[in-house]
């Protein structure tokens, strides 16, 4: 049973939520991007930190943020090989398949010119490739080693997810910092904007020598971290706080972290966002997953203790 002081209490907290957001909806809105030097995760230059308040979204990325990297290794081939430090491609449109056992690719001469039984012309690049003007053909018994080998199917998802930007989401929160502290123990409301490069879908495709991959991206949940050891799971974006809103002084319908803090503090807000990468190809509609996630800058949050004056 509540007690009539604490009745009171509550009534006053619910006063206090819808009366503090509603003097944050009618003070002019101060837009502006955080510094990011402080609230970017280290690995990822584009974290895009706001605050807040809406305003100009930041570079895209394709790091992985965390997950899977989705990058790519730039060249027109089936995966990636390594010679003397470097990274090729282990196929090339141009001079065509690498050969780790002596760091040359490795093309059919055309046309062919006259040959014995069983043996072919081979036009040869070494030094991974990077001796395009000392060419040389060569007659071989048996193709070299990795030749004729097929793309890499992963390897153009992954090229296809390089072409497309995951961007971190940008947060948003009720009550705002930058307006005015929030209370004790009363629901705090958190949601994200809302678009394709945020929340997706996104789809991409990527070819090589009659092979197509398809790539759709979408995010899963969020996860907020409240700065407290708290964590909220959310399946979207989240809802706008309105403070003239049916729901104003109450939690949020579908993202909040409806508690409330326990006790006065600044907290720093962040949130991941998980990504699901399915891919397939033109050959295998099999669908595979590469998992991605983004992580969002700081959006700090003071919450006050709750006077109550008696009389």
């Amino acid at each position: 049973m509540l007690t009539r002081g604490a009745t009171t209490r509550r009534a006053l907290a619910g006063i206090g939520l819808a009366l503090l957001l509603l003097v944050g909806a009618t003070m002019p809105a101060a837009a502006h991007r955080a510094d990011p030097g402080a609230g970017c995760p280290p690995d990822q230059p584009d974290c895009s930190v706001w605050d807040d308040e809406p305003g100009n979204p930041g570079g895209g990325g394709n790091d992985g943020g965390g997950g899977d990297d989705g990058g790519g290794d730039g060249g027109g081939g089936s995966g990636t090989c390594q010679w003397d430090g470097r990274t090729v491609p282990c196929y090339d449109e141009v001079l065509g398949w690498f050969s780790s056992s002596d760091g040359c690719y490795y093309k059919l001469a055309e046309p062919q010119a006259e040959a014995p039984e069983g043996q072919q012309w081979y036009v040869k690049t070494c030094n991974g490739g990077a001796d395009v003007g000392n060419q040389t053909v060569v007659l071989l018994d048996d193709p070299p080693a990795g030749f004729g080998a097929p793309p890499d199917p992963e390897e153009l998802a992954r090229r296809a997810l390089a072409s497309i930007s995951l961007l971190p989401a940008r947060l948003k929160v009720a009550p705002r910092k930058n307006i005015g502290p929030g209370l004790v123990g009363l629901p705090v409301w958190m949601w994200a904007t809302a678009g394709k490069n945020y929340f997706g879908p996104i789809y991409a495709d990527e070819s090589d020598r009659g092979l197509t991959v398809y790539i759709e991206a979408k995010v899963d949940q969020i996860v907020w971290d409240m700065g407290n050891g708290k964590k909220v799971t959310c399946y979207g974006p989240g809802t706008e706080y309105k403070a003239t809103g049916a729901r104003a002084g109450a939690t949020s319908p579908d993202c909040g972290y409806d508690e409330g803090y326990p006790k006065a503090d600044t907290y720093e807000v962040t949130a991941t966002t998980h990504w699901t990468v399915n891919w397939w190809t033109n050959s295998d509609a099999t669908r595979r997953v590469i998992p991605q996630t983004r992580r969002s800058g700081i959006v700090p949050i003071q919450i006050n203790e709750l006077q109550v004056v008696t009389r």
